[in-house]
């Protein structure tokens, strides 16, 4: 009982850190928040843990950090550990993979949604004609034409076509590779829990 109650709080500590790592994460997306004593306080507590995953170059996709994704994960995936050791007070090896193989879905899964909807985004601006050339629209271009680039090699083997047809297959494309994705990370999640070691 008491072990259940300590991996209990532990748990909840990972939760209450975890938050702040996304409250930190979130504030940085606003350039004029960064002086005060409270981000100080803040940035001293999270900024460790978050450089530790920044230092890895995998995580950079062009301009893109995804470390900050990869740093909730991990944090969750621990999260996910202690609260199943304070129900269950045991845990297999083969239900830590399901968890590890879920938390690494729940990234990829956050992956292609977030390059959906930067295709949609895309998408709207052409068929509108709003097309800017403002700082937004150069940072959805700069996530955009990769993937369109990508798609285009890949799959449509270079040939060339209409700009917003070519957005509409990759749109259809991510999204049939999501439910695929899907499908099977849920069926080897289940058949790794089902391990008996």
């Amino acid at each position: 009982m008491v072990t259940a109650q300590f991996f209990g709080f532990l748990g909840t500590l990972i939760n209450i850190y975890m938050m702040i790592v996304f409250f930190r994460i979130i504030l940085t997306w606003f350039s004029g928040m960064g002086q005060g004593r409270v981000l100080e306080i803040l940035s001293g507590i999270t900024d460790p843990y978050l450089n530790w995953f920044r230092r890895f170059g995998i995580f950079r996709v062009g301009n893109l950090d995804l470390s900050p994704i990869v740093a909730i994960s991990v944090l969750s995936l621990i999260n996910r550990i202690f609260i199943t050791l304070s129900f269950h007070g045991t845990i297999s090896l083969g239900i830590i993979f399901a968890m590890i193989l879920q938390a690494f879905w729940g990234m990829v899964s956050f992956l292609i949604g977030f390059l959906i909807v930067i295709l949609l985004l895309r998408l709207i601006a052409h068929l509108t004609n709003r097309s800017g050339y403002g700082y937004f629209w150069r940072i959805i271009d700069t996530i955009a034409q990769p993937v369109l680039y990508r798609i285009n090699r890949l799959i449509l083997k270079g040939r060339i076509i209409n700009y917003g047809t070519s957005i509409i297959i990759s749109i259809v494309i991510l999204g049939l590779i999501y439910a695929a994705l899907r499908f099977l990370i849920a069926i080897l999640a289940g058949m790794l829990a089902g391990l008996p070691i």
